[in-house]
């Protein structure tokens, strides 16, 4: 498991441990990578991040145009695995889970714990807002720096 912020370590390991999920991403809503754990390669991050962060905001969309609240979750059930992807408030503004996993676990499992792991978060993470984002002059370097801190590379 591989996480930007340390806060976050915690409650990610307890999700990992009593939902035995494969795969997990936490991310902001506009797509930047926060944790994961169980890819291999940084482009699958990049690109699961960038489509979950989408789906996210195109189901956001569809529900507001429907009248009614955002979604939940959204589940796509598969014969060898799942995923769950679902947007939820912390006090460092609204983030995304992607979470995938197999037929070892259940959606209602995996939903009990990620619910935990979402409280576990709200206590965990620190009172202070970090500076508004801004695009750096040197965005691509620091994006680097970034893939390569969240990596270990």
């Amino acid at each position: 498991m591989r996480a930007l912020e340390p806060w976050v370590v915690q409650p990610l390991e307890s999700f990992l441990a009593e939902s035995a999920a494969r795969l997990t991403l936490l991310m902001t809503s506009s797509g930047q990578v926060v944790a994961q754990h169980g890819f291999s390669r940084s482009l699958d991050v990049m690109t699961a991040a960038a489509l979950g962060a989408g789906i996210v905001a195109s189901t956001d969309e569809l529900a507001r145009l429907m009248g009614g609240a955002t979604f939940e979750a959204l589940v796509h059930h598969g014969q060898r695995q799942s995923c769950m992807l679902a947007a939820f408030s912390t006090p460092r503004g609204r983030w995304i889970g992607l979470v995938v996993f197999g037929p070892e676990t259940s959606v209602g499992i995996v939903r009990l714990f990620f619910e935990q792991m979402i409280q576990q978060l709200a206590a965990a993470a620190p009172r202070e807002q970090p500076a508004a984002p801004m695009l750096a002059e040197n965005f691509e370097t620091e994006l680097d720096s970034s893939l390569k801190a969240l990596f270990g590379r």
